[in-house]
């Protein structure tokens, strides 16, 4: 039961970084749909810019286990920004889609790191 709870933490985390790192580097990118939903959201090109390094920095600190928590708080800060962005712009479904990852972030760090002992 614990080596498949190990499984399950590393999958969890490596998905985290995945799209920790897909996402931050299409706004560091500039890519035209992030800027399209940052647009949509008030969010000037400096500012998207700024959160893609910091997604990018909290997905490079989740896999060690000495930042992981780090990481994983700053990957929840980052989504829980944009959530609130949603909200102030009355955009109930840009919100619902932030919640799941957003609870994933919580839960990778209620489960802790993979590789450390309990």
């Amino acid at each position: 039961m614990a080596t498949l709870l190990k499984i399950l933490q590393a999958m969890l985390m490596l998905f985290a970084i995945v799209m920790g790192l897909k996402q931050g580097w299409a706004m560091v990118a500039a890519k035209p749909d992030m800027l399209r939903m940052f647009g949509r959201l008030g969010v000037a090109g400096t500012g998207i810019t700024a959160l893609g390094v910091i997604t990018l920095a909290s997905a490079v600190l989740i896999p060690f286990p000495r930042t992981f928590l780090y990481g994983n708080f700053l990957m929840a800060a980052g989504i829980l920004f944009i959530m609130a962005l949603e909200l102030q712009h009355k955009d109930l479904r840009g919100f619902a889609i932030e919640v799941p990852f957003f609870l994933l972030s919580l839960m990778i760090i209620y489960l802790g790191h993979p590789l450390t002992a309990k």
